[in-house]
């Protein structure tokens, strides 16, 4: 049976031609390219359900190529794995900033590498099916059908990162979640990002979001709740 279309992005050809055959073998439908130009023309044509995307290419870098897709309203919600040798923390939280669902660095596992697509797609699979309803919480409106929030009736430009952290626990007021939590449920399991980068996240929200950034509890030495 046919799975989800992944678009391949890599400059090195045996990179891509073994990322190509392990998702064959798990029988996705592959595309691969070895230009980022190349990559936003296929991604606009064929809109795959998921990008795995390197870094560091000869004409666009992946980063420009994240940016632009998800700055697209047609090509916003493809997901994208970010596969790369440039894997420090500053790295990934920049990754992060611009929309990628999930990192990867370089030297990297096959069997990893298929792991992650696998758990970012059964995400796509479950958010299909999940409660889209809008979530009020006094003057804040989340509405998650529409990936926008409202505070005052006023847009708050979130990026997808916060967005989903905020989601996260907006939709479990009370309980108190550990940044691996946090992590894990907005990105999956084995992420590989630092408590540091979840409280980067929170104080972008909390500065975003004003005086309603005090409904994001800070609970000392466990982490974090939204107000019940």
């Amino acid at each position: 049976m046919a799975k989800e279309r992944i678009l391949v992005v890599d400059d090195e050809e045996d990179i891509l031609e073994l990322v190509r055959f392990n998702l064959d073998r798990e029988r996705y439908s592959v595309i691969c390219t070895t230009s980022g130009r190349e990559a936003l023309t296929i991604a606009r044509k064929e809109y795959p359900d998921l990008i795995v995307l390197d870094l560091m290419l000869p004409d666009i870098d992946g980063l420009e190529v994240a940016r632009i897709l998800k700055g697209d309203p047609k090509t916003k919600n493809i997901y994208i794995v970010m596969l790369t040798a440039k894997g420090e923390e500053p790295d990934i939280v920049t990754g992060l900033e611009f929309g990628a669902d999930d990192y990867v660095p370089k030297p990297f596992s096959p069997r990893v590498l298929v792991a992650r697509v696998r758990a970012v797609l059964r995400r796509k699979v479950q958010e299909g099916v999940a409660d889209e309803s809008v979530l009020r919480i006094r003057d804040l409106v989340i509405d998650s059908g529409r990936h926008e929030v409202r505070l005052n009736d006023k847009k708050v430009p979130l990026t997808f990162t916060e967005f989903g952290v905020l989601t996260f626990l907006a939709k479990r007021p009370g309980w108190v979640f550990t940044r691996s939590q946090i992590v894990d449920g907005v990105r999956g399991d084995d992420y590989p990002v630092t408590d540091r980068s979840v409280d980067v996240q929170i104080v972008g929200l909390r500065k975003k979001l004003g005086s309603a950034g005090n409904y994001i509890e800070t609970v000392r030495g466990v982490g974090y709740r939204f107000e019940e």
